[in-house]
């Protein structure tokens, strides 16, 4: 017999609280796999994307980030053709070019202070050898080592120039960084110090003032459209285009002009602002 105490309400018989079970549930793997490998398509893995160094070229930035439209009016006598030249191309077929009527070329020499053309002998004396005005160009680094040692490596490794009227001044390729961040981690200002470095010893080593290769959409970017060198420094304008556009600050007109990378023969293909004799008297200072 159960005994009721004062003070308390117990009843006797009372039910707990009836509580409603959920069903457990268990991962689908096959939904986690698949989840994981739209994420890997949304978000690639970026390394993948990045190429090895040394195997960047002239103007490999210009369609991803500018884009390309037409191409230049055909047969401008007061325009001389030109190419430039890489290990992308390897050995080239100088003959043809000379016979497509291209009289002058750049070939690529080295990159940062780690890198020398395997083809540069075939394509800066191949070039020579049929009768064109060639140079060497340099595409820079800025974040692996300073301006001064990248044109010293340059001059020492087919970056130099000789007044006999058919070698072009050194060029420096300045343009988007295909291994990382567009200005290489680099301010406005560090990068006009670091091209001021590169621009000074070269002349310092040559005699000669470099030419400089850029686009006009980098320029302001990573320089601020610094203005600085077009008195002394011939420009060099990339742009896939049928026209070249606005050009960087300081610069009243260009001297050559890369407008495409899909020429005939090896891709990338320019136009020299002036006829073959301006192209010879930039070769002689």
């Amino acid at each position: 017999m159960s005994v009721h105490r004062s003070g308390t309400s117990h009843p006797p018989h009372a039910a707990a609280p009836h509580r409603t079970r959920l069903p457990r549930t268990r991962p689908c793997a096959v939904c986690v796999l698949l989840l994981a490998f739209s994420l890997l398509l949304a978000h690639p893995v970026r390394a993948a994307d990045v190429p090895p160094r040394g195997s960047a070229h002239m103007g490999m930035g210009v369609i991803p980030h500018d884009g390309q439209g037409g191409l230049p009016t055909p047969g401008d006598a007061a325009q001389t053709e030109g190419v430039d030249v890489s290990s992308h191309q390897g050995n080239v077929a100088w003959s043809t070019l000379w016979s497509s009527g291209v009289r002058w070329a750049y070939v690529k020499a080295t990159e940062g202070t780690y890198y020398t053309n395997p083809y540069f002998a075939q394509q800066y004396n191949g070039s020579y050898n049929v009768g064109m005005v060639r140079g060497a160009y340099h595409f820079a680094t800025p974040d692996t080592t300073g301006g001064a040692a990248q044109a010293n490596y340059f001059v020492d490794h087919g970056g130099g120039w000789s007044r006999d009227g058919r070698t072009l001044p050194g060029a420096l390729d300045i343009e988007w960084n295909p291994y990382g961040a567009a200005c290489y981690g680099k301010t406005q200002s560090a990068m006009v110090t670091w091209i001021r470095d590169f621009l000074n010893q070269y002349r310092a080593r040559t005699g000669r003032d470099a030419v400089i290769y850029t686009a006009t959409s980098w320029w302001t970017q990573c320089t601020g459209d610094y203005a600085g060198f077009a008195a002394a420094n011939p420009l060099w304008i990339a742009r896939y285009a049928s026209a070249v556009g606005t050009l960087p600050a300081g610069w009243s007109y260009y001297t050559m002009w890369q407008y495409t990378s899909s020429g005939p023969t090896v891709g990338d293909h320019n136009r020299f602002n002036g006829a073959l004799d301006r192209v010879v008297a930039l070769a002689n200072g």
